[in-house]
């Protein structure tokens, strides 16, 4: 950060607050309008006390790469010849191009493919914000909120009467407001993913077809897809799963149900498998058969290559998978754990690893609660709540078994708080009422 920040940050976040207010009444209810303001503004704060930590804690780290040893270049070059400026905003990143190698060899991440989206966004943003940290990360912190703002009004929408608790869940984790608002790529992925549960709830569940949903769902599926691919391919197959559900619980006649079941199952499981092969045929690293030995060399690269060098000392052992699916999945059941209950307090080595861990600690006990007074049958009647559930751990069991290092896991994990924590606010409804109705 400089001292420009301190001068053109505060115009841009006054500028946003004024925006957002005047949006405000067309995207919030008489319920949920108390939520809004103050979770653009712990946005903003996440935002800002990111850049702070990585500059005065960390000494750097990915955020000042994407910006200080990215971003920057392409504002030179917008400085220099907007012309050329754009035109590395167009490039995929990779094989460096001759007419634009002056300013690309100095982009740390530009042979990255996926690095190199955030950079060229943070760099798209430098040309409003004259290359202003502070500033840009507001930006970004905008998208990802209002991802998850649309996120918890579809789900508020589905679920009246629960606008507090699901405020908590989705709008005010700590640690994703922390590592979902910053200029990172778990920023962008964060609110896309929430953008395209906002979509697919209101497609399933409202049966709502307007042509706007199928875009946008499929603008932010491929935005994620570009990033961080394995969020889509966690995601489809849940979504499938959701979808079976759904026609399953519709059909009252238990001996029709018995007999349908199978049919159903082949068709969703079938079109599952076909969806995640064809979606993961775009990307060499999480083809489906790749995926197991790409967990592996994940794994030890985080645990004792790069991710050892630049996590900490926050390291932990499961067990690194040999590449073969069966180890995968003997190691399921401590990699869930690892994401969602662990680091315990006695493992914690810095105050990043502490938040994490109070909130494994919460995630204990409202799990705790849940299995002891969980309302088990509606639960299981809810197609909603199960593709939470389960996305969450499948979710969990792949950022677990592929990171071996806390202070990576902690970032990495953010996609399935709200999800879990959602699964669990609603799993503990104490009224009657049926969900979804």
């Amino acid at each position: 950060m400089e001292l420009k920040d301190l001068f053109i940050t505060p115009i841009y976040a006054a500028l946003l607050l004024f925006a957002a207010y005047q949006v405000r009444p067309y995207v919030t209810n008489r319920d949920t309008q108390r939520y809004f303001m103050p979770a653009l503004l712990v946005k903003f704060f996440g935002a800002i006390a990111l850049g702070l930590i990585y500059q005065f804690y960390y000494n750097g780290g990915d955020t000042f790469n994407y910006f200080t040893h990215g971003s920057r270049w392409i504002w030179e070059a917008f400085m220099d010849n907007p012309v050329t400026g754009f035109s590395i905003l167009f490039e995929e990143g990779g094989a460096r191009q001759p007419e634009t190698f002056q300013y690309t060899q100095h982009i740390w991440y530009y042979r990255d493919p996926q690095s190199f989206t955030v950079v060229r966004i943070a760099g798209l943003i430098d040309f409003f914000t004259f290359h202003t940290y502070s500033a840009t990360a507001l930006f970004f912190a905008i998208f990802s909120f209002s991802g998850a703002w649309f996120f918890y009004k579809a789900v508020v929408q589905k679920y009246p009467g629960n606008e507090r608790k699901l405020a908590v869940a989705i709008l005010f984790i700590p640690s994703v407001v922390f590592w979902g608002s910053g200029i990172l790529k778990d920023t962008i992925t964060f609110g896309a993913l929430g953008w395209l549960t906002y979509c697919v709830i209101n497609i399933i569940d409202f049966q709502r077809l307007n042509i706007k949903y199928w875009v946008i769902g499929a603008c932010m599926a491929v935005l994620i897809f570009k990033i961080k691919s394995y969020i889509v391919i966690c995601f489809i197959p849940m979504l499938f799963v959701w979808l079976y559900w759904k026609y399953q619980v519709q059909i009252k006649s238990a001996i029709l149900r018995v007999l349908i079941a199978p049919v159903l199952l082949m068709i969703f499981v079938s079109s599952a498998y076909f969806s995640l092969d064809q979606v993961s045929s775009y990307s060499e690293k999480y083809s489906l058969d790749a995926i197991a030995e790409r967990a592996a060399i994940t794994a030890y690269d985080i645990r004792y290559g790069w991710g050892a060098r630049t996590g900490g000392d926050g390291g932990y052992d499961i067990g690194i998978p040999d590449g073969s699916w069966q180890s995968m999945i003997s190691l399921a059941p401590k990699a869930i754990v690892v994401s969602l209950f662990r680091p315990f307090l006695w493992e914690v080595k810095n105050p990043l690893m502490l938040l994490s861990a109070l909130e494994s600690i919460i995630i204990t006990i409202l799990v705790s609660l849940m299995l002891v007074k969980g309302k088990w049958k509606r639960i299981v009647e809810d197609p909603f709540l199960l593709f939470c559930l389960f996305f969450a751990l499948l979710f969990g069991f792949a950022v677990g078994i592929s990171t071996g290092n806390f202070g990576t896991l902690m970032r990495y994990k953010i996609p399935m708080m709200p999800f879990f924590f959602t699964f669990l606010m609603l799993a503990l409804d104490k009224r009657e009422k049926k969900y979804g109705e």
